[in-house]
């Protein structure tokens, strides 16, 4: 996420979704709406490439208020969600795009087309590594454990050995414990050798708080692949497989897609590493 508005001051801020090389369906980008604050979407020229941009309101959209907007739970998702439907737009069916992080703002139609421009050489790398190519999110977590049975609190104080017989309880459930744990590590990184044979790329990103998944078991792996259009039937087979095989009873695994590839849109990357990062097994 960017919130850093850069160029010399002018009266209005812009904020940019996404680039191309071909402008969206004039139609499409008609009907879509970014932020309900902002203009209407449109396309900025850069250097040979289109950018998608929505004139949004300073008062709204400057540093200081934007950065008081997210930190309030409810305001960061409706600016995630109007990010998602400008570059939603951009793509609009007319070939590759590269997102650009939420919030990147210029001020200013030349301060945005001279930042395209600079990174041109990144930006069509990107295009050229995720045409005809979508993003898979897959997520691996361990099987809820059964409840523990209770035990008598004053088990561990009898003076018949139940001490001794209590604290061997507590050391096997510990063992046991970390042994399913163990299982499930080694079943999630099954999943994800898998998964890899079918994806041009693999980007894993930290795996989300059981606050956040609503789970007690905790979530193992939280990746995201870069799949071929060409090889979505192979990868969808290979989820179903997974999920109907059985034969990793320590883990669930959660999948969702296609989705336009943000996880593999990094324009700050140099061209040559992102190369590389894409060749690796």
């Amino acid at each position: 996420m960017s919130t850093t508005v850069a160029g010399p001051q002018a009266s209005g801020i812009v904020c940019a979704f996404a680039v191309s090389r071909t402008p969206p369906d004039p139609a499409l980008l008609a009907a879509a709406r970014g932020h309900e604050e902002g203009g209407p979407l449109r396309v900025v020229r850069a250097g040979g490439l289109c950018l998608v941009v929505q004139d949004v309101p300073a008062a709204l959209f400057d540093e200081e208020a934007l950065t008081e907007r997210l930190n309030r739970p409810g305001d960061l998702e409706r600016c995630a969600r109007a990010h998602h439907r400008g570059v939603e737009a951009a793509a609009a069916g007319r070939g590759p795009v590269v997102p650009l992080p939420m919030a990147t703002l210029y001020r200013g139609d030349l301060t945005a087309a001279r930042a395209v421009t600079a990174r041109r050489p990144v930006l069509e790398t990107l295009l050229d590594r995720l045409r005809d190519r979508t993003e898979w999110a897959v997520k691996v977590h361990a099987a809820e454990a059964p409840p523990e049975p209770a035990t008598d609190p004053g088990a561990h104080t009898t003076p018949d050995g139940g001490g001794r017989a209590y604290l061997s309880r507590v050391s096997a459930r510990r063992r046991d414990r970390r042994g399913a744990h163990e299982k499930a590590l080694a079943e999630a990184e099954a999943v994800d050798a898998e998964l890899r044979r079918y994806a041009v790329a693999a980007t894993r990103h930290r795996p989300q708080s059981e606050r956040l998944t609503g789970r007690r078991a905790p979530q193992l792996l939280n990746i995201a692949y870069l799949v071929d259009d060409a090889r979505r039937a192979d990868f969808t087979e290979a989820l179903a497989r997974i999920a109907a095989g059985g034969g990793r009873p320590a883990v669930r695994v959660e999948a969702s897609g296609p989705w336009i590839p943000y996880s593999f849109a990094r324009w700050d990357e140099d061209p040559q590493a992102g190369q590389e990062r894409e060749a690796r097994p």
